[in-house]
């Protein structure tokens, strides 16, 4: 099996490229939808959270609103801190129970882990490989303006709050650059895909990625 890290950055595209991996066999964890999941109402997750931010962060139903959870501790690093504090342990825990469950099915798997923040919390060393999806950060601030209607203040701290795109590329194996057409992408997928059979069948029969 092989372990691929899926990193970027926000806005920059990370979903379209697991889609297309996806497409080609490879398996998907989304670690922003396993804390989502772990941070349903009354969750110990949930109650952790709520404790630590106040009840004025849930929506009538008592799931969180993470616009609001958001708005919060994306301009403050400390709240940041407090917020994963109590969310990356549980996630991790969850991932770790899904990649089994993928390697005990079909232990030639390709999965792809998507983590926003994998190279900021020093994760990178979990995989076999870091697959980073590279935008400009103007790009990315753009298509971040447009796709969330974010006012260009607010839209520059959430890209502030992660390390830049450009610091990020040392620490990738496999960089997939998203700022052409979809027929380009699609292209550079395929490339990339038969990369990574070739990196997963090495691993199993010489315990290497050469």
């Amino acid at each position: 099996m092989l372990n691929v890290g899926l990193t970027g950055g926000i806005s920059t595209g990370k979903t379209t490229i697991a889609r297309l991996l996806v497409k080609k066999g490879a398996f998907l964890i989304d670690l922003d939808q396993l804390a989502h999941d772990i941070q349903l109402p009354e969750t110990d997750v949930w109650q952790k959270v709520v404790a630590a931010f106040g009840r004025d962060i849930l929506n009538p139903d008592k799931t969180i609103d993470r616009n609001k959870l958001g708005a919060i501790v994306f301009s403050d690093s400390t709240k940041l801190r407090r917020l994963n504090e109590i969310v990356h342990p549980a996630v991790n825990r969850k991932w770790r129970e899904r990649l089994e469950e993928i390697r005990s099915a079909q232990p030639d798997a390709i999965v792809l882990t998507d983590i926003p923040l994998l190279i900021e919390i020093g994760a990178q060393e979990r995989f076999d490989l870091v697959l980073l999806v590279y935008i400009s950060q103007e790009e990315q601030l753009d298509r971040l303006i447009k796709r969330n209607g974010y006012d260009r203040d607010y839209a520059e701290k959430r890209i502030a709050s992660q390390m830049s795109i450009e610091g990020k590329v040392k620490f990738a194996r496999i960089v997939i650059n998203n700022q052409g057409n979809l027929e380009e992408t699609k292209k550079r997928v395929e490339e990339v895909w038969q990369e990574l059979v070739r990196y997963e069948r090495n691993i199993r029969e010489k315990n290497s990625l050469e």
